[in-house]
């Protein structure tokens, strides 16, 4: 019997850069995102590296009129604000660059790539790609089953891959806790803040707003 095939690995002409070439590694890059069931003065999500060091955290935007989040690195550094676009029916993120909300900041674009879903996709539009024809990245799996592939484009190569990781202790505390596995010379900061979108999006399955 034919062995199954095995999705082809990314294949780059050069790196993918979106917040800085600081989070790209020549090697892949294992992180463990975790996220909290109530949060109200530590971060939303804690990103780890293999040997437990944290180098990114989200945190929430309290009182503001749409859902909106900044991305920290290790230090407490803003490096993106994740907000929902309002009135927009496919639930979609916009990402903008430090602190900024403002249009000129704008790096990418995230959302679903059609309003009803039995399964996840999503397509991340670069600022760049004003015409939206066709998406820069793409994200597809089982989002409750935390089985989810970041894709380059159209294409089959993989620039990250989720997974669930079961601990008893993260059970009991009530977080959720979900491996990242990020390919050599990709943003993990960027595939880091896709995560969080992913989660916010899959919040809410009707898509009404």
């Amino acid at each position: 019997m034919a062995a199954m095939s095995t999705p082809t690995p990314a294949t780059f002409d050069g790196p993918v850069v979106v917040v800085g070439p600081q989070f790209c590694a020549p090697h892949v890059v294992d992180l463990t995102v975790t996220k909290k069931a109530l949060s109200l003065t530590d971060s939303d999500f804690a990103v780890t590296d293999v040997n437990g060091n944290v180098v990114l955290k989200v945190k929430g935007v309290f009182f503001s009129l749409r859902d909106r989040c900044v991305l920290l690195d290790a230090a407490g550094n803003p490096l993106l604000t994740l907000q929902q676009k309002i009135l927009s029916a496919h639930r979609r993120w916009q990402v903008f660059r430090g602190e900024s909300t403002d249009s000129k900041d704008l790096l990418f674009s995230v959302k679903k790539s059609r309003l009803l879903q039995f399964k996840t996709e999503l397509h991340v539009i670069m600022a760049s790609n004003t015409n939206e024809e066709a998406c820069d990245f793409k994200i597809k799996g089982s989002y409750f089953e935390r089985s989810c592939t970041v894709y380059l484009g159209e294409s089959n190569s993989i620039v990250a891959q989720m997974s669930r990781k079961y601990t008893v202790k993260n059970v009991l505390l009530g977080k959720d806790t979900f491996g990242v596995t990020v390919y050599p010379n990709v943003d993990y900061a960027f595939v880091a803040s896709l995560i969080v979108i992913l989660d916010e999006i899959n919040k809410d399955r009707s898509g009404q707003d």
